[in-house]
């Protein structure tokens, strides 16, 4: 799904992430999101190769990364300690500045990111989210029932891991049996659930869903007078949750002092559903 990129894993402070490498040019990092890997990208990634350096990383507790300890109130697995490693990676290959590309989760790294490390982010796309703050503080049923998996990952260990670990296969098809049916190839599908099928994963994964509703909301209630600086990129589904809830470049702006952004069509996962249109929106952004 990678031809030409290279693969090779990169010491942390807090991990070892495995990290996919390709092209050349201005330098874009891609995060993935949940329950998914790098592989989210092999739609988009290769394409971008061809102007742009890309570089395309498990996140700690995701696929082949390391699943580092839980760590006290799960800073294990905050968004700043994740953005970290992204930071790290990006130094280590010699990326002084770069771009990020984040869908879901990925997106959300993103953001603290480009916080904590304002000097490093010259550009932010965030594929279908609005931040995690606005969501926690404004919890409706609507919400509750598309992002139901927020609330029931947040649940005390060992309750969701041992639910999804008895039918890896079961829950993955329930999360991502919303796509169009050519969206996901069966390639892309068996590296999902290769790695799901890791106790390892299933718990890390919890754990990115535990600190966004314990740490990662204490580190923005301290950023709320804070906001982005450099240009973000909105891209949602116009027929995901997002797009019917919330005004989304309304809520970007709260956040962020330079928005842009559309509805694309499609769901949730834009990068396999919507690949040739989240492709042209992406390149235009990281090419100005």
């Amino acid at each position: 799904m990678f031809a030409g990129f290279t693969r090779t894993t990169i010491a942390t402070q807090g991990a070892t992430i495995n990290v996919l490498i390709g092209g050349t040019g201005a330098p874009v990092l891609l995060l993935h999101g949940y329950p998914q890997t790098h592989v989210m990208w092999h739609k988009i990634a290769p394409r971008l190769a061809k102007d742009f350096s890309a570089v395309i990383p498990d996140l700690r507790g995701y696929g082949d990364s390391s699943k580092p300890p839980d760590g006290e109130n799960h800073f294990g697995y905050s968004k700043r300690a994740t953005a970290q490693d992204q930071v790290e990676v990006m130094d280590h290959l010699g990326f002084k500045q770069f771009a990020v590309v984040g869908h879901d989760r990925g997106g959300r790294v993103g953001h603290r990111m480009a916080l904590d490390h304002a000097e490093r982010v010259t550009k932010l796309a965030v594929l279908d989210i609005v931040p995690t703050h606005k969501l926690y503080h404004n919890v409706n049923k609507e919400f509750a029932t598309a992002y139901y998996h927020w609330f029931f990952l947040i649940q005390p260990s060992p309750f969701p891991e041992t639910l999804i670990g008895n039918n890896a296969e079961f829950y993955l098809n329930s999360l991502l049996g919303r796509l169009k049916p050519e969206a996901i190839t069966p390639e892309a599908f068996a590296e999902y659930l290769r790695c799901f099928c890791d106790p390892a994963t299933i718990h890390a994964t919890c754990e990115d869903y535990r600190a966004a509703a314990s740490i990662d909301l204490a580190h923005d209630d301290a950023d709320m007078d804070r906001k982005i600086t450099c240009p973000v990129l909105a891209l949602w589904a116009g027929k995901g949750a997002m797009h019917k809830m919330y005004d989304v470049l309304a809520t970007w702006r709260e956040r962020a002092t330079n928005v842009s952004g559309k509805a694309l069509p499609g769901g949730h996962f834009l990068p396999e559903e919507t690949p040739e249109e989240t492709f042209a929106e992406l390149k235009a952004f990281l090419s100005t």
